[in-house]
């Protein structure tokens, strides 16, 4: 095979090879010249869609409906039937391994409910990631204006695909896969059978972008990744793509630390946008009027003159924030008023004919009785409470042998799922079998995403229903 040298390349060309260890650039030209990805997309609509799935915002088999959009979308596609179902591991698979258009766009519609709400999260998800010139504008690639990317940036992509979720990295090394409706076949098979330790990633093609490949290859312990923008033909790309990643392992250490990419964070999915991903009837939802403060339930009432001031003296003294021989009567007047305060309101973070490759308000009751410090042992602790309407629903997230053990596992959940229960009643009830760690005041919506979304991240979890 003749192999023309770099310099002979028409333009627009880029490169880009990274050691993926640590991502230092082993090679670059044009690396920050804003081109079309075309199906290179398909590696952030993959990303998006996998980090759903881990916040428990979808499950990998919800049988996903097939719009007409999606459906009509131009080669390379699938086949999928509007009005069909199709799980949502296929429409994966698809997508990763055949570049499937259709597959992509019902992915988008799946996660967002339209595919242009899907490519805004794409794009914070770029921002987030340091993709600083890359501008998404729809799930699969095909040419629009102002939708164009980086070698740079696509390489930084294809390095967090393989570090932040390892356990579907492998199927870009598929050559060939069950997508439901057919079998496919990797669009990338022939660099996979011809370079050894080549595992992915992902090829591109429009008739403006040229044929472009985001792959990676490991040796020996040794992993470098090679992204090019501007191929002429499939076997040209190919030739090109293997010569740098030749070039990777020459000029990359045998031994290097591995620096693990930060992993990207995005705000949490507030219920009312996971509804209208849900329902598709709308796409934001403004903050509603405060109402008036409205008096808590009696039991809730109960629960704070009963408890709250031992909790308070308990968990202060356990975390040595006073001396245990502190008098409990100086305790909770000092402390609970840094426990319940409400929050400041935090702010609304807003959503935000080609052909491929074969390819709360909260509202606190008169506190006057809450700093009783004759509180029995078995009390129910309230450290905070809201009263939204038809919050009935609770979630209990494990029992415990401490009634200050609860408190911090509560706090500490509050913490990690900010999105749902931010605004929650946090409650430890005691039982014969232990203290019950709970929250409460949630919709059933807001429940069970909620415990999607821990059982996702291994913490347990139950719904709590109000009968």
């Amino acid at each position: 095979m003749i192999v023309l040298p770099l310099a002979a390349l028409p333009a627009p060309y880029a490169a880009m090879v990274i050691d993926a260890r640590d991502g230092k650039v082993l090679h670059s030209r044009n690396a920050d010249t804003r081109l079309h990805p075309a199906s290179l997309t398909k590696m952030m609509t993959l990303y998006v869609v996998f980090d759903a799935v881990e916040k428990g915002e979808i499950d990998l088999d919800t049988r996903v409906k097939i719009s007409r959009k999606a459906a009509s979308e131009p080669p390379s596609k699938l086949g999928l039937r509007a009005g069909s179902e199709v799980r949502l591991r296929h429409l994966i698979r698809a997508a990763a391994v055949k570049s499937a258009n259709d597959a992509a766009t019902a992915l988008g519609e799946a996660i967002s409910g339209s595919e242009a709400a899907f490519a805004r999260r794409m794009n914070r998800m770029a921002k987030a990631m340091g993709m600083t010139k890359t501008t998404f504008k729809n799930a699969h690639g095909l040419t629009e204006q102002g939708h164009l990317s980086t070698a740079r940036d696509m390489t930084t992509l294809g390095r967090h695909l393989f570090y932040d979720f390892p356990e579907y990295y492998n199927i870009f090394s598929r050559r060939s896969t069950d997508a439901g409706l057919k079998t496919v076949y990797n669009t990338n098979r022939r660099l996979l059978g011809a370079y050894r330790g080549a595992d992915g990633i992902k090829t591109g093609y429009t008739r403006a972008a040229g044929f472009n490949l985001v792959a990676s290859a490991e040796r020996g312990g040794e992993r470098v990744i090679a992204t090019m923008f501007g191929g002429r033909s499939v076997a040209q790309r190919n030739a090109r793509v293997a010569e740098l990643l030749d070039m990777g392992f020459q000029r990359s250490p045998t031994r290097v630390a591995v620096i693990k990419p930060r992993r990207p964070v995005l705000g949490s999915e507030g219920p009312a946008e996971a509804i209208a991903r849900a329902t598709g009837l709308v796409e934001r939802t403004p903050r509603p009027s405060a109402r008036p403060p409205k008096a808590p339930a009696p039991e809730v009432l109960l629960a704070m003159r009963d408890g709250i001031a031992d909790a308070l003296a308990e968990v202060a003294v356990a975390d040595g924030t006073v001396p245990a021989a502190a008098p409990a009567a100086v305790l909770p007047a000092s402390l609970a008023a840094a426990t319940i305060a409400p929050p400041p309101p935090r702010p609304i973070v807003a959503e935000g004919a080609t052909n491929e490759d074969d390819e709360v308000e909260v509202a606190l009751a008169d506190t006057a009785d809450t700093t009783a410090t004759d509180a029995p042992s078995d009390s129910v602790v309230v450290t905070r409470m809201t009263t939204g309407g038809g919050r009935h629903w609770g979630i209990n997230v494990g029992l415990y042998t401490t009634r200050h053990e609860a408190e911090k596992v509560l706090l500490k959940t509050a913490l990690v799922e900010l999105g749902t229960l931010d605004t929650a009643l946090r409650k430890v009830e005691r039982s014969p079998q232990g203290f019950r760690a709970n929250f409460l005041g949630l919709t059933e919506q807001s429940a069970e995403l909620a415990c999607r979304r821990l059982e996702a991240q291994n913490v347990p979890c139950k719904p709590l229903s109000p009968s």
